[in-house]
């Protein structure tokens, strides 16, 4: 299968450059309000039930734009991701597919243009602040930890283990609790392994996998981080035929979850034959939004395609 061609604007964070935005402790939180501050108003019962409904529309794009000095790589993209849908997101390379899913994750500032995660605002949030609101991604090469194993990349992805604090990792009166977490999480990962069915690569370390593996063990260290919506950029790129059924399989299992899922691929056979909707990008726009067949038919796409059949 196809992959972009090689793009000084996207490729830098595709291929795992570091972000200097992403450096840095998490923001902190602030104190809770007095008792001699001012009650705030009470909200409706419908925005308080608002508030708990999960949105039928977890990703809303409005008008995004993205400039690097005089190249213009988004140009005013909007669209939606349903919830629970399994969203291709295509385009002829160049189009701005992989800078969009920076501009949405944080790895991108947006120039212009509103990006909203469950009815808040994220734009311009950091990649590691939009991930612990439940929405994460994949990248076109895999980014694992090459020295650790496979089971210890996995335990290393929830955020905000005890563990993390040195002085509960040490402290004898607190160490329990850290045991009593990592040995939670240990359980979880070994789940979560054997339901990409990778279990048996546990104790391997994870430079050794091949690029398949590393495509199931990126994924499987997403879901980790308890997402409620998954970015995948290209996870089949490079994958054997083999892998890539296990892995569309585990995608599809996953859907019928609850999780929701934006696709980019090359492959129009896996675009149309998996997802019930399409986003077509064209020169940094959407050019068509539909289904496979309409998507299929639609001129403006041929065209786009520079004729190639759909």
């Amino acid at each position: 299968m196809s992959s972009d061609a090689p793009d000084p604007i996207d490729d830098a964070d595709a291929n795992g450059a570091a972000d200097p935005r992403d450096a840095g402790a998490a923001d902190t939180v602030a104190a809770a309000d007095g008792p001699d501050d001012e009650p705030e108003a009470n909200d409706s019962a419908v925005e308080e039930a608002a508030k708990r409904t999960p949105s039928t529309v977890p990703l809303r794009v409005e008008g995004l734009v993205k400039r690097f000095g005089g190249v213009t790589a988004v140009d005013g993209a909007s669209f939606e991701v349903e919830s629970g849908s399994l969203t291709g997101l295509i385009g002829p390379n160049g189009a701005g597919k992989s800078t969009t899913f920076n501009c949405i994750t944080g790895v991108h500032e947006p120039t212009a243009g509103t990006v909203y995660f469950e009815g808040e605002d994220i734009t311009g949030l950091r990649p590691h602040q939009i991930a612990r609101k439940g929405l994460v991604r994949t990248f076109q090469i895999a980014r694992e930890l090459s020295e650790m194993t496979v089971l210890e990349n996995l335990m290393l992805a929830p955020q905000g283990q005890l563990g993390e604090s040195a002085i509960r990792a040490v402290t004898p009166g607190l160490r329990g609790a850290v045991v009593e977490e990592e040995t939670a999480l240990r359980e979880r990962a070994w789940e979560t392994l054997e339901f990409f069915e990778i279990d048996h690569l546990a104790h391997e370390h994870a430079g050794n996998l091949s690029g398949g593996q590393r495509k199931l063990l990126e994924m499987a260290r997403a879901l980790m981080t308890d997402p409620e919506m998954v970015l995948l950029d290209e996870p089949l790129a490079g994958v054997n035929p083999t892998l890539e059924e296990k892995l569309l399989d585990r995608i599809h299992d996953l859907r019928a979850d609850g999780y929701t899922f934006l696709l980019v691929e090359h492959d129009m056979d896996v675009i149309m034959n998996n997802c019930e909707r399409v986003i077509v990008m064209h020169q940094g726009s959407v050019l068509a939004e539909g289904t496979g067949d309409e998507i299929r038919n639609d001129e403006r796409v041929i065209e786009a395609y520079l004729g190639e059949d759909l």
